[in-house]
């Protein structure tokens, strides 16, 4: 077999990816081990503001500007709903948090995003003694359901292997890779924290932050929008909610933990007052930075081996365009952004 492009992981990054190589009429495989579950359990929030310092999320209009196009088209190629839009409700803690809200709308980077009302409504079962502030332009990506959906359209397409890719095994030429039965001009691995483990590109700073998330039934709890505070409680509808997220910066496991849902279960006690049951507990490693900021790039040594990794907690909204500035940088020679190149760590 003969392609252009062998990807390696098929997360938010490598399926990204993979649209562009469909878009331009490239040939490609995916390898895919299921060794790495962040996506599948990522909450999935695309969000442009850091509301716990009220900054902008780095170049978030930018990447919403690419995002939002590239999911409404798997929307329509798959007839398939994975982008539910709502408003986040930030809960105010005090009249300080208030304030510094107002300061935020005059920023230009963010103002946009925020309502210049305080929201003080009382909803149900939602503590807010200070109010809440509105977010616009937020939304969720059901990640599993598009993964899932995503893969099924490869397997059928051929274009996707269910089994590890072995490095050692990995021939590589100035001008072409071979890997078994299969024969291409260049390979990506976007394998998210499994990077750790590629030979290649294992020296870049990947850290590594494990999250983890519960779902709960709460029935006496009617809310269409996300609640942001210690935790988030997202909507899934017929009154179950996603609930997360923790940061674990010693765990490196994708498997759920006591400790962990422990610490939801007290956090979620400020933010709610209604009773509810866990329904399911998941975890992953998100593939985070020392920076914050993607790893993107070629080899150094091997003019055909590239990354795309480093998306963090923010991979929905980063995807599609690290996606298409690695496809610009091989294929049209056009240079990487600075800040995702890992030329940067040189």
């Amino acid at each position: 077999m003969k392609v252009d492009y062998i990807i390696v992981g098929l997360g938010l990054a490598g399926l990204a990816f993979a649209e562009e190589l469909l878009t331009n009429n490239k040939s490609f495989i995916v390898f895919e081990d299921e060794s790495q579950t962040s996506s599948l359990v990522a909450g999935g929030v695309y969000n442009p503001v850091i509301l716990k310092r009220f900054t902008p999320v780095w170049n978030a209009t930018e990447q919403l500007n690419v995002a939002l196009p590239h999911y409404e088209k798997l929307e329509q190629t798959f007839e398939t709903i994975f982008d539910e839009k709502f408003v986040t409700k930030k809960v105010f803690k005090s009249i300080e948090d208030q304030n510094n809200w107002f300061a935020a709308i005059d920023k230009h980077d963010i103002g946009n995003y925020l309502e210049d009302k305080l929201d003080h409504a009382n909803y149900k079962g939602v503590f807010s003694e200070f109010g809440f502030g509105n977010v616009k332009e937020t939304g969720r990506i059901d990640t599993n359901k598009l993964v899932k959906v995503y893969r099924g359209f490869l397997l059928k397409e051929q274009k996707l292997r269910i089994q590890k890719l072995y490095y050692n095994q990995l021939e590589i030429t100035e001008n072409q890779l071979i890997y078994q039965d299969i024969k291409a001009t260049n390979i990506v691995f976007s394998e998210g924290f499994g990077l750790k483990h590629n030979p290649f590109f294992n020296h870049l700073p990947l850290t590594g932050v494990k999250g983890e998330i519960i779902t709960i039934y709460a029935p006496e709890l009617e809310i269409n929008f996300q609640v942001k505070s210690s935790v988030f409680v997202l909507p899934l509808g017929n009154h179950y909610y996603k609930v997360g997220a923790t940061f674990n910066w010693s765990d490196k496991t994708s498997k759920p933990t006591e400790k962990g849902k422990q610490e939801l279960i007290e956090k979620l006690k400020k933010v709610i007052a209604v009773q509810y049951t866990i329904t399911e507990h998941t975890a992953g490693v998100r593939p985070t930075t020392k920076d914050r900021r993607p790893l993107v790039g070629k080899h150094s040594a091997h003019k055909n081996l590239f990354v795309l990794n480093g998306l963090g907690t923010r991979g929905v909204m980063i995807a599609p365009t690290v996606a298409k500035e690695l496809y610009n940088f091989i294929e049209h020679q056009q240079e990487l952004d600075k800040e995702i190149d890992i030329k940067r760590f040189d």
